[in-house]
């Protein structure tokens, strides 16, 4: 939602918002003066705006139905949407030609690789992704910008509002239970999606394709960034950045490959996805077992790299009705971790009538349960992973929910 915002403001829209509390984007919104009100979010603030004229309410996939600002807007008369829609006016709009970044896992870092090598090239691209980003805004739009870089989400069936150029998929495999109630209709909406992509650069099980056809140029060993997913998502930024190259007309693309491999293994990663809090510690973003897998593979390079003894992983699942879907994945979710502590779930969107599965549901059917053990965020969990970074350790959080926070805070990030 921030980097949307970002993006209508550069494109010459008046832009104001609300949130309970200030998010990871919010310095970057008021850099760019977008007035944000902060604090319960009764409807006082939107009556004011409503007061001055408001064309678009347009808000995120977590609001309930009965929330007061959605229900006041709606009660104005004011068109009401989700963010697909906004992001799918603006690349009409301003004639944007769409590469929209989807899949279960990977494209957070995909869209800001292709960001990072497309800035380079010094291609005319505006991009949203849904993450801080160290070298740029999260989100932006400049007069004259002909790509449009998006992280298409699928949960709410988001991307199915979109028409790319270029679709690019690093991974799908199955989540989002709570909308996609079977493994097949899940994948049904990918096909529909890739019906709706002019060109498709994805990674399937027969390996990494552009429309069909085998990537030959390009393979995992040309870069050096740790873990084999990362070095496949460099392979697929790089050739969508390639293929913008050569729509706009640079005839000599292939001619600057190694500068743009070099580029890329420079790529300096973005917030929440195997982000350096300090020596030693890392927070990523991973709540699905193959995520965990891919992220473990990453940690224990960057063990071997800075030469610590191992892995200690904490890990807070997402969403308790997605955990009755991918629980029998975790059994060798965690074989690369030294010490698992394992938190409770973090509870959104749940059926109710669901019970909560348990730490202790998971550990017992860990190939390595011996490993793990149930936590809790608190001064005991804190004192212990502190003396493991001071016993050589690698400390790797994975959450998507608010232990992020809480492990900042003790490592006084």
């Amino acid at each position: 939602m921030g980097p949307l915002a970002l993006m209508a403001k550069a494109a010459g829209f008046e832009v104001s918002g609300s949130d309970l509390s200030k998010g990871a984007i919010y310095n970057e919104l008021e850099k760019a003066g977008i007035e944000v009100n902060i604090g319960e979010q009764d409807g006082e603030f939107l009556r004011e705006k409503l007061n001055a004229g408001v064309d678009w309410f347009v808000y995120t996939s977590a609001l309930p139905h009965d929330h007061a600002e959605l229900i006041m807007a709606k009660k104005a008369g004011v068109k009401c949407t989700k963010r697909d829609d906004l992001t799918a006016f603006l690349v009409k709009e301003l004639d944007l030609k769409m590469i929209a970044v989807a899949g279960t896992h990977g494209k957070t870092t995909t869209t800001a690789m292709i960001v990072w090598e497309a800035l380079g090239m010094g291609l005319p691209v505006s991009y949203i992704v849904g993450t801080t980003l160290g070298f740029a805004p999260s989100g932006a739009y400049h007069a004259g910008d002909k790509y449009f870089v998006y992280e298409a989400d699928e949960y709410d069936r988001n991307f199915l509002k979109y028409h790319p150029w270029l679709a690019v998929i690093p991974a799908v495999s199955y989540d989002h239970p709570d909308i996609y109630p079977t493994r097949g209709d899940y994948e049904e909406a990918f096909l529909q999606f890739k019906s709706q992509s002019k060109y498709i650069y994805e990674n399937t099980d027969d390996g990494l394709k552009c429309s069909g056809e085998a990537i030959q140029n390009l393979h995992p060993d040309l870069f050096s960034l740790a873990g084999e997913v990362r070095r496949v998502d460099a392979i697929l930024a790089t050739m969508a950045v390639r293929k913008m190259m050569i729509d706009d007309g640079d005839s000599n693309v292939d001619g600057y490959m190694e500068m743009m491999i070099d580029r890329m293994n420079d790529f300096p990663g973005v917030g929440r996805r195997f982000e350096r809090i300090t020596e030693g510690v890392y927070s990523d973003y991973a709540h699905h077992p193959e995520e965990i897998m891919a992220t473990l593979n990453i940690a224990r390079e960057e063990c071997e790299r800075k030469k610590r003894k191992g892995v200690v992983v904490v890990y807070q699942p997402h969403q308790n009705t997605r955990q009755y879907e991918v629980k029998d994945g975790y059994r060798e979710a965690f074989v690369g971790a030294d010490k698992v502590f394992w938190l409770p779930t973090y509870l959104t969107r749940e059926n109710p009538k669901l019970p909560v599965l348990r730490p202790e549901d998971f550990i017992k059917g860990l190939l390595k349960s011996d490993v793990a053990e149930a936590a809790d965020v608190n001064d005991d969990l804190a004192k212990r992973l502190k003396q493991y970074v001071k016993d050589g350790y690698l400390v790797l959080l994975m959450t998507a929910g608010p232990a992020d926070g809480w492990l900042r805070k003790i490592f006084d990030y």
